[in-house]
């Protein structure tokens, strides 16, 4: 047997968006990993916000909650004794999660394996450390993108008087803020002029 089956598998830092937009790969009708992009992911580590608490006693007890970390929701489950590491986890608190992905009646959930709270501010602190590593266009590249986009709309759009700021950002279909941001420095420029409030007019 190779010497990875005897690794652990690696709790993955990840957004709650990218377990939803992930695909299940089975292998024998079981849950085998998640694909997200280039990695097979078994184990994850999240930060997130409990928004929802079931909780049944008894003999068959379970606990089940609601983890949102600002990009979407899944479910922590835990079952019989496993119900303690949930037991002191209550609605409204930030917890960090590393836990299984498990995968039943085409829900991916996680059973947890260690919890504990977290303070909130570390919500933004994984979500810029993950947006940071996130493959793709680099930042520096990602601006000079945007920023020809605009250009280019804004002159495509002279034959009829410009184009107006709202409908520019709605067509491009970027962040609003990084759009405006790109605008207000052509202005500064003297590359772009607005003849009224709003409307973008090309100046060269």
């Amino acid at each position: 047997m190779p010497e990875s089956k005897f690794k652990r598998n690696i709790a993955y830092k990840i957004r709650i968006e990218n377990i939803l937009n992930g695909k299940p790969v089975m292998e024998n009708e079981r849950f085998s990993f998640l694909e997200s992009g280039n990695k097979k992911i078994r184990r994850v580590n999240l930060i997130g916000s409990v928004v929802d608490k079931y909780e049944v006693d008894g003999e068959r007890k379970y606990i089940f909650l609601t983890l949102d970390d600002g990009s979407g929701q899944v479910k922590l489950k835990a079952f019989g004794d496993d119900t303690e590491k949930l037991k002191n986890i209550n609605h409204g608190q930030t917890i960090i999660i590393i836990g299984t992905l498990r995968y039943f009646n085409d829900e991916i959930y996680i059973f947890p394996e260690a919890v504990k709270e977290q303070d909130p501010r570390y919500l933004i602190v994984r979500k810029l450390e993950l947006e940071k590593e996130e493959p793709g266009v680099p930042i520096q590249e990602k601006i000079y993108e945007i920023k020809d986009k605009v250009i280019e709309l804004i002159k495509n759009s002279e034959n009829e008087g410009g184009i107006d700021t709202s409908i520019l950002i709605t067509k491009l279909k970027e962040n609003p803020q990084e759009i405006k941001e790109e605008i207000q420095k052509l202005l500064e420029g003297g590359i772009i002029f607005e003849p009224r409030p709003g409307k973008l007019r090309w100046l060269g």
